[in-house]
């Protein structure tokens, strides 16, 4: 009987250019078979968006023994969706986001395409993984991530994750990882998103651009300490994102 190698799903919003999935590949090729389905350009800061409006399109980049790399001229979700559908032959092991040219710790999560990527595969009960790096550099170095990786991308393989659960690893730009912490989210706002440009053609025009703070910085649980203090931060993050401590509160609210 033929032992199936496991089945690696991969994708970012850098697009499938960028160092960063490439590199994944590379550490990861002994793993399983891998197919990567990522946006042909930037998709920064898309979440969990999908088309809806506009067709779909899949280009095949690459192919070689045990690796397929697909781009798409969606979404990084809409590549998830699109891989589970017309690419996997079978239901993936895993689903793998980035490796990501910026930090996703904090409420960035919330923002992050890569996360979209994770999160996609965790509502379709695949165990799923975000890595990032805290350099937006295109010649990031990521080779320092290998063992890291590897490892979580191993355990995460042979052992799961709880039903609803996926994982979001940060990690920080240092010489050197003082270790590895297993943190929640910062609570962290973002300022001035928006400044205002005037056109030489006489329209005023706008960059999304912003400055974020952190807005526990004492608190030593959360993956922004962690990062600003040289550690990998590894985040569990939740599907459901009820409020059940509320529940009881906004039910006496029912008339």
């Amino acid at each position: 009987m033929e032992i199936k190698r496991p089945l690696l799903l991969i994708s970012n919003d850098d697009g499938y250019r960028a160092k960063g999935v490439n590199s994944l590949v590379d550490m990861l090729a002994a793993y399983g078979d891998i197919i990567v389905c990522a946006p042909e350009d930037a998709r920064s800061g898309y979440s969990c968006a999908f088309s809806a409006t506009i067709p779909l399109t899949l280009k095949l980049r690459e192919k070689k023994a045990g690796v397929e790399i697909w781009s798409c001229n969606g979404t990084p979700v809409d590549c998830v969706k699109m891989a589970l559908s017309e690419l996997c032959p079978r239901k993936p092991d895993i689903v793998i986001g980035g490796i990501n040219h910026g930090d996703n710790a904090s409420v960035n999560a919330h923002y992050s395409g890569t996360m979209g990527v994770t999160l996609e595969g965790c509502m379709k009960y695949i165990p799923s993984v975000a890595f990032s790096l805290c350099d937006f550099r295109a010649d990031a170095d990521f080779e320092p991530l290998r063992p890291y990786i590897c490892e979580i991308t191993s355990r995460v393989l042979s052992e799961g994750l709880p039903l609803g659960v996926c994982l979001n690893v940060n990690f920080p730009l240092v010489p050197r990882y003082l270790g590895v912490k297993v943190c929640r989210m910062a609570h962290g706002t973002w300022s001035s998103e928006v400044t205002k440009c005037h056109h030489p053609r006489g329209y005023d025009y706008w960059w999304m651009v912003g400055k974020y703070q952190n807005d526990e910085p004492e608190a030593e649980d959360t993956d922004r300490w962690a990062l600003d203090n040289g550690y990998i931060a590894i985040t569990p993050t939740l599907i459901d994102v009820t409020a059940y401590e509320a529940i009881d509160k906004i039910k006496s609210w029912c008339l």
